[in-house]
């Protein structure tokens, strides 16, 4: 399976104005399902969920963990980076919390260890 590209900031602020609202989850598979052309019968076997599951994950009436999300990515061949952000950001709207959610990838960065607790 072919990793797709990561998805831009240009792309997400594109499928928020198809859909008409603030992307969510739901929306972005929702999205990644009407351009692929698949029934939510075939997509939802593809997850392995029931298709009333999906249904209810594209119209936000559902949460998705943010592993579920991770999970969800590396099937449909999407970087997990979004699609974790995405769930986080669901969880966090869904509890009324007026925060954004970024993620910071730590690939490639050293581990700080403190030198000073190791005994000599």
């Amino acid at each position: 399976m072919t990793i797709r590209s990561k998805m831009t900031q240009k792309t997400l602020k594109d499928i928020e104005k198809i859909t008409g609202t603030k992307l969510t989850l739901g929306k972005l598979i929702w999205a990644i399902r009407q351009a692929d052309e698949i029934s939510q019968v075939d997509f939802a076997k593809q997850l392995d969920i029931t298709k009333q599951h999906l249904c209810d994950i594209e119209h936000g009436r559902k949460s998705v963990s943010p592993k579920l999300a991770a999970k969800y990515a590396e099937i449909l061949g999407y970087s997990k980076d979004q699609f974790i952000r995405l769930a986080l950001q669901d969880l966090v709207d869904r509890d009324g919390l007026n925060v954004q959610v970024e993620i910071t990838s730590t690939k490639g960065r050293r581990q700080h260890h403190d030198d000073s607790r190791r005994a000599a």
